[in-house]
């Protein structure tokens, strides 16, 4: 097959993942992981792929009002699949500098003859040249120049503030070529677990404040690691690592913990980091459905951890077993997910504005019932992947006013101040 050949697979690839995440509502980090693990091909093919799925929907709402603004067509007349050539094709004309314009343009037309399109190949080619030729126009709207809708960006400024909202979307908007791993160093030393990986042709940056966290720059896949096979890393972001480390600083005596409950754990990598930081204890991890408790069966095998279990629960449903019963119980519930917008892209087009408030009633109701597993004197950590003030801070001050529990901590970690994912983390100790 030759390079022109290969891009134009690649391409046709993109096209069919694109439109499987906007046009039939599949997850995109679900698309994704299936397509690479699918596909035969060479580690840098899989990163073009990577790269031009995932940062076409990164910003599709730029990209789409730059079609708008040269096609006269309106955009929901124009075919789901000619959408998505011409959005591909213009992000790899403005964020992509290996691909020459002329050669973007060239596969988009190819693409359009070979989906069945011949008729629509002058639109296409003379939209793209158009856009070549008079670049951005004037008057793009400041959600817009975020690729991030509207309401998103006036909720994120009305929490954050301007300058710290804009920041935040810069950076969550940048390409990623790197990505966090938790080493199990309760198997095996650092030295050995971060040679294996550059052996299998990985960069490895330290994390200073948590040494189990490492930075990890590598094409491919990470699952084909050996490092990986043996359970001597889990795939997990720096916000998610910091759980377990945070959980482990702030008990006054962690020997003494013999109990831990997760109550919404899948796919276990918290539950997994407290196993291994409280190899005394007995880890409880729960979940709503027997597919999200296989999830956890699977990463508890691969990490031959055996002080943990899973198990079907409901978090809204009391369990008079447990009451009482837990030294540190963690409630990272269910959110909206503009924390990880940087990694799931497609969250920002499925959310709605009244999710927000639904969302923030479903925790305080889970936090309700699992307040009561907690001993006293033990720990409640509770954490979210976002960055909305109902989803957090707010739920965070209505629970210490109206439970019997003491806010110890409280942090709110943003992309462009902090490393990792947008999340919240905050801990009390009940009285």
């Amino acid at each position: 097959m030759s390079r022109g050949q290969d891009h134009q697979s690649t391409r046709n690839i993109v096209l069919s993942m694109l439109t499987a995440t906007l046009d039939e509502g599949a997850f995109s980090h679900l698309v994704l992981n299936r397509t690479l693990a699918e596909i035969d091909t060479d580690p840098r093919n899989k990163a073009f792929i990577e790269r031009l799925f995932h940062g076409t929907l990164e910003q599709v709402i730029y990209l789409d009002w730059i079609i708008s603004s040269y096609s006269s067509v309106k955009m929901n007349k124009i075919k789901p699949v000619i959408r998505n050539i011409l959005r591909m094709s213009i992000y790899q004309i403005l964020f992509m500098d290996s691909v020459p314009d002329h050669a973007a343009i060239n596969e988009a037309v190819k693409l359009t003859k070979a989906r069945g399109y011949q008729g629509l190949v002058p639109f296409v080619n003379g939209l793209l040249r158009a856009f070549q030729r008079g670049g951005v126009k004037p008057g793009m709207p400041e959600n817009v120049k975020h690729s991030v809708p509207g309401w998103i960006y006036q909720k994120l400024v009305s929490d954050l503030g301007k300058k710290k909202a804009d920041r935040y979307f810069d950076t969550v908007n940048q390409p990623k070529n790197e990505i966090y791993a938790r080493l199990v160093l309760s198997r095996a030393p650092k030295e050995e677990i971060t040679g294996m990986l550059k052996e299998d042709g990985c960069e490895v940056f330290e994390v200073p404040e948590i040494e189990e966290a490492v930075r990890i720059r590598k094409i491919g896949d990470l699952t084909g690691l050996e490092a990986y096979k043996q359970g001597l890393i889990f795939i997990q972001d720096l916000s998610s690592i910091r759980v377990g480390h945070t959980a482990y600083q702030m008990t006054g005596e962690p020997d003494e913990v013999k109990k831990i409950l997760d109550v919404c754990a899948a796919p276990g990598g918290k539950s997994l980091h407290l196993a291994e930081r409280f190899p005394q204890a007995e880890v409880t991890a729960r979940d709503l459905s027997e597919t999200k408790v296989g999830l956890i069966n699977e990463n508890i095998e691969r990490s031959r951890l055996t002080n943990i279990r899973a198990e079907v629960q409901d978090a809204l449903v009391p369990d008079e077993s447990c009451f009482e019963a837990m030294d540190i119980v963690l409630a990272d519930l269910p959110c909206s997910g503009l924390g990880v917008i940087g990694r799931k892209p497609d969250i920002k087009l499925r959310l709605k504005e009244e999710d927000i408030e639904a969302l923030a009633g479903l925790q305080r109701q889970i936090l309700e019932v699992v307040r009561k597993y907690v001993k006293p004197g033990g720990l409640l950590l509770y954490s979210t992947c976002t960055v909305t003030r109902e989803e957090n801070r707010e739920n965070a001050a209505w629970f210490e006013e109206n439970f019997p529990f003491r806010k110890l901590s409280e942090q709110l970690y943003l992309p462009g101040e902090s490393e990792g994912d947008g999340f919240y983390l905050s801990v009390f100790r009940k009285e």
